[in-house]
């Protein structure tokens, strides 16, 4: 059978990495000034790049040292769709997963969306913390007096924000074609709160694929061959092993 595995933030929460909407979360905070939903913009990282990377870096880049746990190791040899930027199903092995919202240890070149362009390593441990606007803003190749990224000149984290859409970057038609071609679709630790799984759910009704959901309260779909497993992604696996 090919099953398909979406998952989301809840995957990484037992590597002490917080949901995106928890108490603690990446979206319920934000900076000092702005909401979690106007950090998270192109929009922001072009006209305030300083606030943006400021904000990525405290709540992202100071995870990138977290190690994968028991559900990314068994995820390791399957067939993978995570919404996770955190890179732990790299770190655990999975050869040929798709981080179809980018990934926390690469970055691009600051381009128009839809452009071919290739990723690079994001060399994280170069930042200094004591200097850390200025610091940033070099690492990202930003014009300290200009204070604004530049296209195809400046870089930019390989993240998909809010106001971008999916593109080739992110591989989101190889995306498609592993959900079209899918006998079974598990879905663990999402909140079902993102383009990506809509259109899971949208394909997996219109090709009459079953559904999984794995979460200890999970979001009720409706659709009739849904199954529901009312606990941690750590426990489902010991039950499909």
């Amino acid at each position: 059978m090919n099953t398909l595995y979406i998952t989301g933030a809840g995957v990484s929460a037992e590597s002490g990495i917080p949901t995106f909407r928890g108490e603690d979360g990446f979206w319920t905070i934000g900076s000092r000034n702005y909401t979690p939903m106007e950090m998270a913009t192109r929009q922001m990282y072009t006209h305030n790049p300083v606030e943006f990377l400021s904000w990525y870096y405290h709540r992202f880049a100071t995870y990138r040292h977290h190690d994968p746990n028991d559900v990314h190791y068994w995820l390791a040899d399957k067939n993978l769709i995570t919404q996770n930027i955190d890179g732990l199903d790299g770190k655990a092995g999975n050869q040929d997963y798709i981080a179809i919202h980018g990934r926390l240890d690469q970055m691009t070149l600051f381009h128009q969306q839809g452009d071919d362009v290739d990723t690079h390593t994001t060399p994280w441990d170069n930042v200094d913390e004591s200097d850390l606007e200025h610091s940033l803003l070099e690492l990202f190749n930003i014009d300290k007096g200009h204070q604004q990224p530049e296209i195809n000149k400046s870089l930019k984290p390989y993240v998909l924000l809010f106001d971008e859409y999916y593109t080739e970057l992110y591989r989101i038609s190889e995306a498609q074609q592993r959900m079209l071609e899918a006998d079974r679709m598990v879905f663990m630790g999402t909140s079902f709160s993102v383009n990506i799984t809509q259109m899971a759910l949208e394909i997996a009704i219109t090709q009459g694929i079953p559904i999984e959901i794995v979460d200890p309260n999970p979001v009720e779909i409706p659709y009739q061959k849904t199954s529901y497993h009312r606990m941690k992604a750590s426990d489902f696996i010991k039950t499909e092993d």
